[in-house]
């Protein structure tokens, strides 16, 4: 049966739709941080290659690329609505029954929050680990095989600032990869709570530094952009590669959300009443570990 919920019974002849409430954007944020895969199966193993190894003069040398694995299991979603055969007869406008035969963007949004909660977790906890079996923001990183043995720290407790975010920045761009090389991401994008959004600008856009009077220029203006988003923390701000073909967060889509069944009970008043059930089968997990860097939690 459908979910609870006080959907309006009744619109009376006279009513309109689309004039008293304002539908959130579909055209989510989430894509800059994360990467959308399809799963193929009930249970997937995502494998990946490492780093390239680097060439040799020594044309007898054989070098192995070190192997990634993780297993993913969708989980099952679902959204259930109803609506009175009056409010369909009396809605002039005639978009009523649209709006709610049209609720894909409804889980577009899930997708989004469940996206940046799961940035902003990263604990290893809440939601689980990454390839190498830590959580995202750690301060131990180190792939199983590499050949570089040295742990590698992305996780930081600084306030946003000019200052904080070069010390963060500088130590990002020396991340290296399982063989060692320095990945040279571009990190470009400033993913931060709303309360941060003024700190956030000041790097982004000011063409000064704004925490020192030298009128030093800021080097990141114009290079490093910022998106604001209300699932983080109010003190967290995480630093993204956003332009690198793997995020620090994928979504596998089993089944993209669709139209599962609907049916129609006669024996309730105002009409009789419609049921739309909706399903969909996905799931968002840790990528990559230095595609994201985390400036404070």
């Amino acid at each position: 049966m459908a979910i609870g919920g006080n959907l309006p019974k009744h619109l009376e002849v006279s009513a309109k739709t689309g004039v008293l409430h304002s539908p959130a954007r579909d055209d989510m944020p989430y894509r800059r941080v994360a990467m959308e895969v399809v799963q193929d199966s009930k249970e997937g193993v995502f494998v990946d290659l490492g780093g390239m190894p680097i060439p040799s003069q020594n044309a007898k040398v054989v070098e192995d690329m070190i192997e990634k694995s993780k297993t993913v299991t969708p989980e099952d979603w679902y959204l259930t609505l109803r609506i009175s055969q009056n409010a369909i007869d009396d809605d002039q406008t005639g978009t009523l029954e649209q709006r709610f035969k049209n609720v894909l963007p409804a889980f577009q949004r899930h997708i989004n929050a469940r996206v940046f909660t799961v940035l902003n977790a990263g604990d290893g906890t809440t939601i689980g680990t990454g390839v190498d079996a830590l959580s995202l923001f750690n301060n131990s990183h180190l792939y199983p095989g590499a050949r570089y043995q040295t742990a590698q720290d992305n996780l930081n407790a600084l306030t946003l600032s000019n200052t904080n975010f070069n010390t963060v920045w500088v130590a990002a761009r020396q991340f290296v990869d399982d063989q060692g090389n320095y990945n040279n991401f571009n990190y470009d994008l400033i993913v931060t709570h709303p309360t941060n959004a003024k700190a956030a600008a000041q790097i982004a856009e000011n063409q000064e530094e704004a925490d020192n009077t030298d009128r030093n220029l800021n080097p990141f203006a114009g290079k490093v952009g910022y998106i604001t988003v209300p699932e983080f923390d109010t003190t967290a701000w995480v630093l993204v590669a956003s332009g690198e073909p793997t995020k620090p967060v994928f979504v596998a889509i089993r089944k993209r959300p669709t139209l599962l069944n609907i049916w129609f009970d006669s024996q309730t008043g105002d009409g009789g009443m419609h049921y739309f059930q909706y399903h969909g089968r996905y799931t968002v997990d840790y990528g990559d570990w230095p595609t994201a860097t985390m400036g404070g939690t």
